[in-house]
């Protein structure tokens, strides 16, 4: 899996396939999408279209909240595949444990056999705390390969990287560059980017990378998108990362997993 990918969340469909195409062609080779962001058609046309071998491009997918279960899971599987138009995807995530609904474990049972058929290649969790990680872990046969979590310098979740790595799971970041909400003109990111000749989301990139998240940052705008992938030629020192580091100030932006419940 790239550890730098492409993130479709709040992309219309048609809007994703030419942002997936962009992103293609720009060097990208790992994209992200969910049956919820309602854009799996476009993103599998813009594959399709690219060009690329399928075995070229890793491709997540995630279940829905309503319809988890083991049957319903299955179901859903098989439906984003068909809106994919491919036969496997690279990885399949639980989007959310939604606490209430209970049925993350009987999810994970079906992400198992999916996994176990290989049309799946690798199999995962999102949104998932410690509490919830540890109730599937101890039901689990299969160890999930990543935790995907809000996760960027505002809010740069210390304690669930550490309880991630501990239990042998990478952790992904979504909304890495803090969904364009202030965190890209702050003065101490744009001055750590001047020193490189880079911009901000640059540098909050590069710093994922060095402290070694999986990140799938998201635009629909061409130069962004080629900027975003431009991160390989420049290191950040250790001062920069301390730096960066103490930006977090809890400003979490999404739902607490811990109440997250919606099933719409």
């Amino acid at each position: 899996m790239p550890q730098l990918g492409f993130g479709v969340w709040q992309v219309a469909d048609d809007e994703a396939h030419a942002s997936v195409s962009a992103a293609l062609e720009a060097g990208y080779r790992s994209i992200d999408t969910a049956k919820v962001y309602d854009n799996e058609r476009g993103t599998g046309r813009a594959i399709a279209e690219s060009g690329l071998a399928r075995e070229d491009v890793f491709l997540t997918t995630k279940l829905w909240n309503n319809e988890q279960g083991y049957d319903e899971a299955l179901r859903a599987f098989d439906a984003s595949l068909e809106r994919l138009g491919t036969d496997y995807v690279d990885l399949y995530l639980i989007h959310w444990p939604v606490p209430e609904q209970d049925k993350y474990v009987d999810s994970w049972r079906a992400l198992e056999r999916i996994y176990a058929d290989g049309r799946a290649k690798a199999i995962g969790v999102s949104n998932f705390t410690e509490q919830t990680l540890d109730k599937l872990l101890q039901e689990a046969g299969v160890v999930p390969v990543l935790n995907q979590i809000e996760l960027h310098p505002h809010f740069n979740q210390a304690a669930m990287r550490k309880a991630n790595a501990e239990r042998k799971l990478l952790t992904e970041a979504w909304s890495p560059l803090g969904q364009g909400k202030g965190l890209l003109d702050d003065q101490v990111l744009q001055g750590i980017g001047a020193k490189y000749g880079k911009s901000a989301a640059q540098v909050v990139l590069r710093w994922h990378l060095q402290i070694g998240n999986v990140v799938i940052p998201k635009s629909v705008t061409p130069s962004r998108i080629k900027e975003n992938i431009d991160v390989f030629g420049f290191e950040l020192d250790a001062e920069d990362i301390d730096r960066i580091n103490a930006l977090d100030n809890g400003g979490r932006i999404g739902p607490d997993p811990a109440e997250m419940n919606f099933l719409g």
